[in-house]
């Protein structure tokens, strides 16, 4: 189904009215525990507004124990931000507004990668649930860009819009491995290089003025993802609250990760035609989340744009919907949970907490795995990367 795009935008407007509707009960209250958890009106905005000093208008990465916790790009919004706030409320309700403009951006970008399913992007409710509890748009929208622009192969651009997605949110990394991949099978071996050249030169001119100057508060993002323990929404959270305890949690997080990164290649090597980056990228980035040792309720936003732009076949559609249902169940479950761990008379428990987070974790393999049986209609039959693993060691006759 085709909108048009001012019914688009018309629609990402409602969308981003009903989000704020949800999220605006919390201004009443000013964001008091449990009540935040209760109404599911969590945000960062304003609570690092306050935790971060952007209050005071101090500069995110100058405390080594309280700088912020996001890339270079997203702090300078936070702080750029802050100048024209005077209180949370109104820091919440600015950022807010330029998220919602965002949100309106990522939706218009998935109408030009593919215009039949775009309208998901603005009624996936998961979307809606989750558009203001934090910066993550600003990243969103410059990877939507990248792949954007990637696909219609102005690469320079795709790579400096890649680069300042990473520097925003470090996520969008894991998309130069189908980069890679795409490139070296259209036989661009140059671009190949400049293209990671170009998105690594841009990445360090962001990072090292930060990097020299802070450079522990600019680390401590970094330091925080690699000392985390099982956190919200992870398998390893969930396999934990169940019973299950396991030891060495990075090197399994690391393992579970490679797996998973190995079977996408092997699924490339798969594909009769070069695939699109579009096409691939909800796997790509569905596979490092479900490997994570952290799932957090925005990540949603992510997957949502990416889902859309890879769906090719109406047959399809059950596997977004359940896959959506599945993450706005999750989205009421984490509150809940966090209220009844912060006080709440009335919550949801660890074992159902556990249990729903395990079934989020399984709609989104069940999605991913139908667009690869997708893509895998069109096999290679030249003689596949599964021929060469498997078959080659056969004796000879």
């Amino acid at each position: 189904m085709k909108i048009g795009t001012r019914a688009l935008i018309l629609l990402a407007i409602v969308a981003s009215l009903v989000s704020f509707t949800k999220f605006s009960h919390c201004e009443s209250t000013t964001w008091a525990t449990p009540d935040q958890y209760i109404h599911a009106c969590y945000s960062d905005l304003p609570t690092l507004f306050g935790e971060r000093g952007m209050i005071d208008n101090k500069w995110p990465y100058a405390s080594d124990t309280k700088s912020v916790e996001y890339p270079v790009l997203t702090g300078l919004v936070m702080y750029a931000t802050s100048f024209v706030a005077r209180s949370p409320i109104s820091y919440f309700n600015f950022n807010a507004l330029l998220l919602a403009l965002l949100f309106i951006a990522v939706v218009v970008l998935a109408r030009k990668i593919k215009p039949e399913y775009s309208y998901l992007v603005a009624v996936a409710p998961a979307m809606i649930a989750s558009l203001y509890i934090n910066w993550d748009l600003w990243a969103i929208a410059t990877m939507m860009v990248a792949i954007y622009w990637f696909d219609r192969k102005a690469y320079l651009y795709s790579s400096i819009a890649l680069a300042v997605s990473i520097s925003t949110k470090f996520l969008p990394i894991f998309l130069l491995l189908p980069i890679l991949f795409i490139l070296w099978r259209m036989n661009q071996m140059r671009q190949l290089v400049k293209y990671c050249l170009t998105t690594s030169a841009i990445w360090l001119a962001i990072n090292l003025p930060f990097a020299l100057t802070t450079p522990t508060g600019w680390w401590r993002f970094y330091k925080l993802n690699m000392d985390r323990q099982a956190d919200w929404g992870s398998l390893w959270l969930a396999f934990n609250q169940l019973g299950l305890e396991l030891s060495n949690l990075n090197y399994l997080a690391l393992l579970l990760l490679l797996i998973g990164l190995t079977s996408f290649v092997i699924f490339l090597f798969e594909l009769r035609h070069t695939p699109s980056l579009a096409s691939v990228a909800f796997i790509v980035l569905a596979i490092v989340m479900m490997a994570s040792k952290v799932y957090s309720p925005q990540y949603v936003l992510w997957l949502t744009p990416l889902a859309v732009i890879a769906l090719t076949n109406k047959k399809d559609l059950h596997a977004f919907w359940i896959w959506q249902g599945a993450e706005t169940l999750y989205h009421v479950a984490i509150w809940q949970h966090l209220a009844l761990f912060t006080g709440a008379h009335f919550g949801l428990q660890q074992g159902g907490y556990a249990t729903i987070s395990l079934i989020r974790i399984a709609a989104t393999a069940y999605l991913a795995a139908t667009l690869v049986k997708r893509a895998l209609e069109a096999r290679n039959t030249q003689g596949s990367l599964f021929d060469l693993l498997f078959e080659a060691s056969k004796p000879y006759p």
